[in-house]
């Protein structure tokens, strides 16, 4: 099913490393190490992205030739916020390249009836309304749980949020984006859509189950 959404605040990561990297990905003979370690990558390559507007200042520094002046991220904190349970693949991932981040837990889970979204636990940092927020979640299928974790974040100061999943139905990016008028989400895929059971088609299967070895065999 088409659903239309605002393009604008979507970016979809598409450079030949990661559109590789997600094929072995979605590949349903991927074990559980690869697709954990692939997750990884792909978080960490999308923080690349998500972050590429970071503010710089120029610093003076002396190499093993002379004084120069360099450049280096000038004074932004950031967070990161994993949606339990699949969300905490990603972290490590944005951690990598930002290992002085803060890290936040929002626990959130899909009644397999209704697919409404529930909370069951929260914890963030203190100073959460100073910090750029990376929100993430590999799979932004209804949106449902991803709008409730954004909806919680605004309630508690935070201001500046980027959504970061690896593949997002054009139904959840559309809720998504019109239940928060200010995130800009990040992906590496785009999919056709869901299927009755609000899973994503293709998609890459239930990613909390493949990342933490709990597929039923």
């Amino acid at each position: 099913m088409a659903c239309d959404f605002d393009s604008s605040r979507v970016t979809v990561v598409d450079h030949p490393l990661v559109q590789h990297k997600l094929s072995i990905l979605r590949d349903r003979t991927t074990g559980t190490k690869q697709f954990r370690d692939l997750v990884r990558e792909l978080a960490r390559l999308e923080c690349y992205e998500a972050t590429r507007d970071l503010p710089l200042a120029d610093v003076q520094i002396e190499t093993p030739i002379c004084p120069t002046t360099a450049r280096c991220v000038a004074g932004r904190k950031l967070a990161v916020i994993p949606i339990l349970r699949a969300g905490l693949g990603m972290v490590d991932g944005v951690l990598d390249l930002v290992p002085a981040a803060r890290v936040g837990h929002v626990g959130m889970y899909r009644d397999e009836v209704t697919h409404e979204p529930h909370e069951y636990y929260a914890k963030l940092p203190g100073d959460i309304a100073e910090r750029l927020c990376l929100v993430v979640d590999p799979m932004l299928a209804t949106g449902g749980s991803a709008s409730a974790a954004l909806q919680y974040l605004r309630s508690q100061g935070a201001t500046d949020i980027r959504f970061l999943s690896i593949v997002a139905a054009p139904e959840g990016l559309a809720a998504v984006l019109e239940a928060d008028p200010d995130v800009h989400i990040y992906t590496c895929s785009v999919d056709e859509g869901l299927n009755d059971d609000a899973y994503i088609v293709p998609g890459l299967g239930d990613a909390g189950d493949r990342i933490f070895g709990t597929l039923d065999r």
